[in-house]
């Protein structure tokens, strides 16, 4: 059985989402234009433009990967428990 590692995962999409997060802020600092990011702010506490809401916006980032990374191999791994538990060889 193919199972996802969780924690893994779950790293994997935080640090990824994190660092999304930090390089299209600093690329707005730099002088980007649109406002869109500006939007983060009321789903991030803390998060603002600027380099310092960079790391910021990547910390949430990390946390909200994390979790969806989580609840990902969860579904997974509980979906392919379920219809693939028929299919098991009998030792």
């Amino acid at each position: 059985m193919m199972k996802i590692r969780a924690r893994a995962l779950g790293l994997a999409v935080g640090i990824v989402w994190g660092l999304g997060i930090f390089v299209a802020t600093l690329w707005a600092v730099a002088g980007a234009r649109g406002n869109t990011l500006t939007l983060l702010s009321a789903y991030y506490y803390g998060y603002d433009v600027s380099v310092a809401g960079a790391f910021i916006g990547f910390f949430w980032g990390l946390v909200h990967g994390f979790i969806l990374g989580l609840l990902v191999a969860w579904v997974y791994n509980t979906m392919h428990k379920m219809l693939y538990k028929a299919e098991a060889p009998a030792s």
